[in-house]
């Protein structure tokens, strides 16, 4: 097997590809130009689109050319693979400002500076409105759509699923646009091919098959595991909802938060797909010698500090171990998601369920009832039992408060006034 297909396989990302032997022959001879597509349907990526992007990154440290491949055009219909309904319609603007943001996101990933000329692959941004947004609708479907079977593609596991509970139209051309991609970037980057998560399967085939009939091209498709946890739960879940890479809607500490917490039988499995940390000094956090609590933070602080810088990574781990010993002091509580609250509030006496739900801690008034009632809440290191406990001025210390809900989850009010 090909070096670069054999790191992919030993960090655990690979899951099917169209022609293993056929790829692997191909990036022995030369450096292979590769693409992923992402579309911004959203302002950022949650840590389980990022897959791909790390098996990229990679490749490219192999010396393979990525592209990355922003979905302008498709997200304006949406992908029904492994969508129980239909997305929610975007504006071409919407959705072009969502992409500015994620080009800085997959950055911290993929290097953009590089030319290709080193040993590390040259990595380049694409945008697919630009070939589709010009199509003339009628010479599409006599130049494109004649080349794709309806019978073939409801085979597939992503219509069959839709059909049951309705497939509209619009989505339907989803993998005809998909594979002109490939298609598009066979001619005109030498692109031959296509990497995604495994939902994305029978769209990359339809691509290959597509390159095959126009251009007579070998193309291939390599899909990566879609990842689990060890309890059954989606990667990338929190209590929080989506574990995003934007420090807006999900801040480092929360972010260093989750990689910390996760399952013991999680940890090296997420130390080989989500850090570059070396195959052997991973291996080294499987002996029995080792504490896990140990293995958790390194992956936290390592997966941060890809995301977010290694200046937050460093505020975070030390936030985390300051509150672990109770209520910290200190440049470490400033790495705490926080909200300003003007005294005045705190003067008049504020009701501690409404306290709670003002925070990222609960999203309504009946998760903060519900955190009390069952034990979980703390003001300042003292639990909270009676949801009618009102907070005044007399809790503030040090101009703040420092609400915690359960064990590690914490939240600091700054008082204005």
């Amino acid at each position: 097997m090909n070096a670069t297909l054999k790191v992919l396989q030993e960090r655990g990302f690979l899951k099917q590809c169209s022609d293993l032997e056929g790829l692997s022959d191909l990036m022995d001879r030369e450096r292979v130009t590769f693409y992923v597509g992402v579309d911004p349907t959203g302002k950022s990526i949650h840590i389980g689109h990022m897959v791909p992007f790390f098996a990229m990154h990679h490749m490219q440290n192999m010396g393979h050319n990525p592209i990355a491949l922003l979905g302008v055009g498709t997200a304006l219909i949406g992908d029904p693979s492994g969508k129980s309904e239909m997305r929610q319609m975007l504006s071409l603007e919407q959705i072009q400002e969502n992409s500015r943001s994620l080009k800085a996101q997959i950055g911290r990933v993929i290097d953009f500076e590089a030319d290709g000329t080193g040993q590390k692959g040259r990595a380049v941004m694409l945008n697919n409105h630009d070939w589709l947004g010009p199509l003339n609708y009628i010479d599409f479907l006599r130049d494109i759509g004649s080349h794709f079977s309806v019978n073939r593609m409801l085979t597939f596991e992503s219509y069959k699923q839709r059909l049951e509970r309705g497939l509209s139209f619009i989505e339907f051309n989803y993998q005809l646009l998909q594979s002109f991609d490939f298609l598009t970037l066979y001619r005109e980057q030498g692109c031959r091919l296509q990497i995604g998560g495994d939902d994305q399967w029978g769209n990359i085939v339809a691509g290959i098959e597509l390159v095959r009939r126009i251009e007579g091209g070998e193309c291939f498709g390599l899909t990566f595991n879609l990842i689990t946890r060890s309890d059954g739960h989606k990667m990338g879940k929190s209590e929080k909802g989506a574990v995003f890479l934007d420090p807006e809607m999900f801040s480092p500490y929360d972010f260093y938060q989750y990689w910390r917490n996760v399952n013991d039988d999680d940890v090296v499995k997420f130390m080989k797909l989500f850090t570059f940390l070396p195959l052997e000094e991973i291996e080294g956090y499987n002996s029995p010698r080792v504490n896990v609590n140990e293995a958790k933070e390194r992956l936290a602080f390592e997966q941060t500090k890809i995301i977010h810088g290694e200046e937050e990574a460093e505020k975070a781990r030390d936030a985390a171990k300051a509150m672990f010993g109770g209520v910290g002091s200190g440049e470490a509580l400033e790495s705490l998601p926080a909200v300003e609250i003007e005294k005045s509030l705190f003067d008049e006496g504020i009701n501690v369920v409404e306290l709670f739900a003002m925070t990222d801690l609960c999203k309504t008034n009946s998760d903060a009832r519900r955190l009390i009632t069952q034990g979980g809440a703390m003001v300042q290191d003292q639990k909270i039992s009676d949801v009618k406990q009102t907070i005044d001025s007399s809790w503030i210390e040090e101009g703040e408060l420092i609400l915690r809900a359960g064990k590690k989850r914490y939240f600091r009010i700054i008082i204005t006034q």
